[in-house]
């Protein structure tokens, strides 16, 4: 028996083919047709950019802040065994929580259908 031996081929890719271009530059930040970044002026602090985001969305902090204090009461009302209380504060945490969510949205939609500056 005769062992056969298959052909050998030779590559069939050129070899003077030019290397591929990445598709983008990893140095520098990507090209986004339409969007023009505006220089950072300066970095904010925390306070700063809390005020800023307060006075931009005032019902966010507003809604938190109900959330945090039926909160505390519903656990303190519930720790001093006063069961009925603490159910009703913690609806009133739900309440509040919903309005916060609610908050956020309504301020996401606004900031987007806002007219660019």
């Amino acid at each position: 028996m005769a062992a056969s031996t298959a052909p050998v081929v030779p590559d069939q890719t050129p070899k003077s083919s030019p290397p591929a271009a990445l598709p983008f530059d990893l140095s520098q930040p990507p090209v986004i047709e339409g969007f023009n970044p505006l220089p950072k002026a300066k970095d904010e602090t925390f306070k700063e950019k809390f005020m800023r985001k307060t006075k931009e969305n005032p019902f966010v902090p507003i809604g938190c802040l109900g959330t945090a204090g039926a909160l505390m009461y519903g656990l303190r009302a519930f720790h001093q065994g006063k069961t009925r209380q603490s159910q009703l504060l913690m609806r009133g945490r739900i309440f509040a929580q919903g309005f916060t969510v609610v908050a956020i949205i309504v301020g996401v939609f606004t900031t987007a259908v806002r007219p660019k500056q």
